[in-house]
């Protein structure tokens, strides 16, 4: 839980439980998995239990919640960093119901959602057909089999903001018969992969990307290019990685390779409608 985070597309983050379990080639080089490590946390899974936490914990989005009231902003809670909200078990059926009174109770946050189990959505969310205008549901869709396999159940879902995470983007994605006009999804956000073992995103990839959502008038971010960037900055060309179409790819590491697409960065949002 953060009141300040890193992550450039939110302004808190905040985790009802840490722990996962892999589904899909997004989760290979889990970074929340790493950190649960590093700090002695073995919660990731079927077989591990998740780690949970107290009173004062569930209190600071009640914080959040009110400093925006006063300050007539409102805040971006990505939910959950450590874990994926919509995993189908028993255990977390309690935190779940506590996260849903949490939600009703901060309307001044808007609380996102990103889930890479959008099947299971409207068997364990509440609200049925009819979704707070605080919470956007999002789905993370990595390569073209995993956009094809969850869009669909994304866009079931009556959430009144739904958006995509293609990060890490480990392929070339073509949305165009599955996304519409911006009706569909509001906002995509787009990123390459970092740390150790981490996979080059091609430039073409989220170029493209950016812009099919232009195009539609969809909200665009790109967080980052990751490990791998266009541009050397002075890192040995022997370990650069060279394109089908002749880009090199160089590993220069995510706070080298820094966030600017065309020489611009891109920190589009949805309009909240609230």
């Amino acid at each position: 839980m953060a009141k300040a985070t890193a992550i450039e597309w939110t302004d808190h983050t905040f985790n009802p439980w840490w722990g996962c379990t892999k589904v899909s080639p997004a989760c290979d080089h889990c970074y929340a998995e790493a950190w649960a490590r590093r700090v002695g946390s073995h919660v990731w899974g079927h077989q591990e239990p998740r780690r949970f936490f107290g009173d004062a914990h569930w209190r600071q989005p009640i914080a959040w919640n009110a400093e925006a009231a006063e300050t007539r902003t409102r805040r971006r809670v990505f939910c959950a960093s450590m874990a994926d909200v919509f995993e189908n078990r028993r255990d977390l059926d309690a935190p779940r119901e506590r996260l849903w009174k949490l939600i009703a109770d901060t309307p001044h946050l808007d609380w996102q959602l990103l889930t890479k189990r959008p099947h299971v959505v409207s068997r364990l969310a509440p609200w049925g057909g009819d979704w707070p205008s605080n919470v956007w549901l999002g789905t993370t869709v990595e390569d073209q089999q995993r956009a094809k396999l969850r869009i669909p159940k994304l866009l079931r879902v009556p959430a009144k903001r739904r958006f995509l995470s293609c990060e890490p983007m480990l392929g070339q994605l073509d949305l165009s018969t599955l996304i519409q006009s911006s009706a569909d999804i509001d906002w995509i956000i787009a990123g390459g992969e970092s740390g150790p073992g981490a996979r080059p995103m091609e430039p073409v990839w989220v170029r493209n990307l950016r812009d099919f959502a232009e195009a539609l008038g969809i909200a665009f971010h790109f967080k980052q290019w990751g490990h791998w960037s266009p541009q050397a900055r002075g890192t040995s060309a022997r370990k650069a990685v060279r394109l089908t179409d002749g880009v090199v790819l160089y590993p220069v590491g995510k706070r080298v390779a820094g966030r600017k697409l065309d020489g611009r960065t891109w920190d589009q949002l949805p309009r909240t409608g609230v």
